[in-house]
């Protein structure tokens, strides 16, 4: 069964360039432009990752993340935190709410699906 990954970037291109990257991939994409958004596709289905931007607008990434840990039906889906900033102060936070990884965008496609096919397949361990 295909896997469904949740892109939450407030840039349209970060999001169109991840998409096409995923969907070559093999994966199931859904595209939100901010954290309120993602949490209603959350609400609405089932999510096997999440790729979050820790600086978007209405509600930032760590936000969104806070909020996935917080909620028992999300707490084990695999979260990869994306920053353009380069800050250790963004990875370390980013960790700190619950981040399984961290990247740096852009994000080279292989780095991309390798943390992603590390992160599902730990997530299919028994």
């Amino acid at each position: 069964m295909m896997k469904t990954i949740l892109v939450v970037d407030d840039s349209p291109v970060i999001r169109r360039m991840l998409n096409l990257t995923l969907k070559k991939a093999g994966y199931v994409v859904l595209l939100a432009a901010d954290g309120e958004i993602a949490q209603q596709f959350l609400l609405e289905m089932p999510v096997d990752l999440l790729l979050i931007d820790i600086n978007m607008p209405r509600m930032d990434g760590l936000t969104l993340l806070r909020c996935v840990r917080a909620e028992e039906a999300w707490q084990a889906l695999p979260v990869i935190m994306l920053t353009s900033s380069g800050e250790e102060l963004d990875r370390q936070a980013a960790v700190a709410a619950g981040a399984n990884s961290f990247l740096n965008k852009p994000a080279g496609a292989r780095e991309l699906l390798d943390t992603i096919n590390k992160l599902m397949t730990r997530q299919e361990a028994p």
